[in-house]
């Protein structure tokens, strides 16, 4: 379950916090002054979110690579039609 906590509340209650990241597999979004942030989530989430984290840099990296030669407007372009392309594919 996801929820809002407030950085003092986190304070005073951190391990019952972590008890539930922990065995319930909640996700705690921290507040300050009512702005999120920083977040409780258990380890599993979190090795994901780093292994998307640089499969996206490696991406994009690869990316920079492939397209460092063509001008901007002609990747733009591309980019263009790509978008139209895929959403041609996308049932309504």
């Amino acid at each position: 379950m996801l929820r809002e906590a407030p950085a003092m509340t986190v304070r005073q209650n951190l391990g019952e916090l972590l008890n539930e990241v922990q065995y319930k597999r909640d996700q705690i979004v921290i507040t300050k002054a009512g702005k999120a942030v920083a977040a409780l989530i258990d380890i599993p989430l979190f090795e994901r979110l780093r292994q998307l984290d640089e499969e996206f840099s490696r991406i994009t990296k690869h990316l920079q690579q492939a397209f460092q030669d063509m001008p901007e407007q002609e990747v733009y372009d591309l980019l263009d039609e790509a978008i139209s392309h895929s959403r041609q594919d996308v049932p309504a």
